[in-house]
């Protein structure tokens, strides 16, 4: 079986040749159809077990890819994290000689995921700031609600 992190060259020049044929707004366009017909499973682990449904989702999908990454989960306080201590994916595309890996690789991770997560109640921070170390960290947590005047819960 061929691992996934075999893919990570062949996104990368996808994703240039979207940019170059259609500009960003092509790379978003791709983005937004993955997130809308592929990740059904992150919607509905969510869905049926509230913030602990990242963790399933993300304790399966990092360890395929074998990052180095901690999670963290307080149910409690509706928040789940993720410190990617080094990415695979943006790891190997530092590492290549052989070809220039996409500028905003990156971002495909917060245009995926945010666009399932927010509309179920979710806030999606996405610190991009160290992807030149193939760093990052996430962390979503539960919308505080809001109550009006008259103490109704506002969205």
């Amino acid at each position: 079986m061929i691992s996934c992190t075999e893919f990570i060259a062949a996104y990368s020049e996808l994703f240039k040749y979207l940019d170059q044929r259609g500009g960003k707004e092509a790379v978003l366009d791709f983005w937004n159809y993955l997130s809308d017909h592929f990740l059904g499973n992150l919607h509905d682990l969510v869905v049926a077990n509230g913030i602990r449904g990242c963790w399933l989702y993300w304790s399966h999908t990092l360890n395929e890819e074998a990052a180095d990454f901690t999670m963290e989960l307080d149910e409690d306080a509706g928040e789940f994290s993720i410190t990617m201590h080094h990415c695979p994916s943006k790891g190997r595309l530092l590492a290549w000689t052989h070809l220039e890996p996409y500028a905003d690789y990156c971002r495909h991770c917060d245009v995926l995921y945010r666009r399932v997560l927010e509309p179920l109640g979710y806030e999606y921070l996405y610190d991009q700031s160290q992807v030149a170390e193939a760093r990052c960290k996430l962390v979503i947590r539960r919308k505080e609600q809001r109550a009006d005047e008259h103490g109704r819960d506002m969205a």
